[in-house]
């Protein structure tokens, strides 16, 4: 095979093996994201006569909505727990085998949803989202992990973005699949809850074809002969030399360290404010309240004064402004970087919470106004995928070496299912009691993301690890003082650091 045909059947692979994980990873949490808003009322109203039926109690408007909202929020404490096990599981299985693993918690949560409405139990599609939640959980922390480490440098922003954009697919796929004249109906729903399956079946068929992490392979494992084929089947034939001396560098300044674990992350001052902006850029990531959207579409385009009717069709427009932005963020990151992006999304977000303030506060004066509320919802989730979202899923890949890398992510994750969980809880009841203000607390949220990404965070693009760790360093030890203070200190914790992703 000529060399221009080795280049092309292994760029192949490599397209394949992301669509093959992120169908069975990332577009799980954004396809369960939505496809419970479909069937609000018609889980409602199961939740009313499984009550009545079982302990003859009519349960008021406000008990119904709390248990509604238990079941579309348990996903989230179900992602914590996926979040929490994914760097042990990463570990151990490696990351390829670890996505093919949480699959049992998938397809045992589809059997339970599929099941529940025969067997007439609230709990059993209560224990269904609390596993979809781990599979999701799992997905989210390991496949940018195994992305960005499989992937050439030169496309490993634009491959680890992709989680991203298959996040945004899910939204949209879950939205279609959850219309009323597919399987959004009063008589179809619990097939809506279970139809996750389907692309957890397309993964366990098509990811065993592909080759684990080089990266995990080599280093974490010692199996230099596995990497070098794993490597042979991503890049061509021949294997690029300098990718490989790269990554027999990282393993050998990493020989001996074993992979970090969460709570020592935290008292390591050489990665305090990674580990700090990890976090705060997790969090905020959930509580601009975008996700929640999805959850609970119908209660914020009735707010907006949607019609009943229409509200179904215009949900698909939310997720379809996200895919889009997704997209678009994908092609610009590298160009214009990753702290731009995130800042940017962030500043975009905080005007559209405000103009959308204003448009609620005035609906019931000016005709026109309910359409320019469904504009801001729409223009806040367009601002949200331009950035934030692409830019969260890389950026524990950038700042933090293989070693601690899982419990980055460990910790990241479970910020975001965390707060995802908390803004779940309160949303319906946020936009119940504040009404026009109800965006208020996101855009605020919003405002503070991105005064921190530009005081704080530093660009990533096209830098070393070792010049991040540097830049990052000026924080961490800005305190020390004197030519023996600070650097000379602290440079044995950072040679680990000092290979280039």
């Amino acid at each position: 095979m000529s060399h221009d045909g080795q280049q092309k059947s292994s760029s192949l692979t490599l397209v394949l093996m992301v669509a093959s994980a992120a169908i069975g990873g990332t577009l799980q949490y954004g396809y369960n994201l939505a496809i419970t808003n479909a069937p609000t009322t018609f889980i409602q109203t199961f939740i009313n006569e499984t009550f009545a039926a079982r302990w003859a109690v009519q349960l008021e408007d406000f008990q119904v909505t709390l248990v509604w909202t238990v079941i579309v929020s348990i996903f989230s404490l179900g992602g914590l727990g996926g979040a929490i096990i994914a760097g042990p599981m990463s570990i151990r299985f490696g990351r390829k085998k670890c996505l093919l693993l949480s699959n049992i918690f998938l397809l045992s949560g589809a059997l339970l949803a599929l099941a529940s409405r025969a067997a007439g139990s609230v709990e059993m599609i209560v224990l269904s989202r609390v596993l979809i939640g781990i599979n999701a959980g799992i997905g989210m922390n390991v496949q940018p992990m195994y992305f960005g480490e499989s992937a050439p440098k030169h496309l490993r922003g634009a491959v680890s973005l992709s989680s991203a954009v298959f996040t945004a697919f899910g939204v949209v796929l879950g939205q279609v699949v959850g219309l009323r004249e597919i399987l959004g109906s009063e008589s179809r729903w619990q097939y809506l809850l279970a139809s996750n399956a389907i692309p957890g079946l397309i993964q366990l068929l098509t990811l065993p074809w592909f080759p684990e992490s080089p990266r995990y392979l080599l280093i974490d494992r010692g199996d230099k002969e596995a990497c070098v084929d794993a490597l042979r089947r991503l890049r061509g034939r021949e294997v690029p030399s300098s990718e490989l001396a790269e990554i027999l560098q990282e393993r050998a300044e990493t020989a001996g360290a074993r992979p970090s674990r969460p709570w020592e992350l935290f008292r390591d001052r050489s990665v305090r404010w990674q580990l700090i902006s990890v976090m705060v850029v997790s969090s905020a990531m959930q509580l601009c309240g975008n996700d929640s959207i999805y959850f609970y579409a119908s209660y914020v385009f009735k707010e907006a004064g949607i019609s009943n009717e229409q509200i179904q069709y215009v949900t698909i427009g939310t997720g379809t402004c996200e895919f889009t932005a997704c997209i678009m963020c994908n092609l610009l990151i590298e160009r214009k970087g990753r702290r731009f992006m995130l800042m940017g999304g962030f500043v975009l977000m905080t005007v559209w919470a405000l103009v959308f303030t204003v448009a609620l506060s005035f609906e019931h004066l000016i005709s026109w106004m309910p359409y320019l509320s469904m504009a801001c919802v729409f223009t806040y989730i367009l601002s949200f995928g331009m950035g934030p979202p692409g830019v969260t899923g890389v950026l524990p890949t950038e700042i933090f070496t293989q070693t601690a890398r899982p419990a980055a992510y460990m910790i990241a994750g479970s910020m975001m299912w965390l707060n995802l969980f908390i803004v779940g809880m309160i949303f319906p009841f946020l936009v119940s009691e504040m009404r026009q203000y109800c965006f208020v607390p996101f855009g605020t949220v919003c405002l503070l993301s991105a005064l921190y990404v530009g005081l704080v965070l530093p660009e990533t693009k096209g830098k070393s690890l070792s010049a991040i760790t540097d830049e990052f360093h000026k924080l961490n030890f800005r305190h020390e003082e004197g030519p023996c203070g600070g650097r000379s200190r602290y440079r044995a914790g950072e040679a680990s650091a000092s290979t280039a992703l």
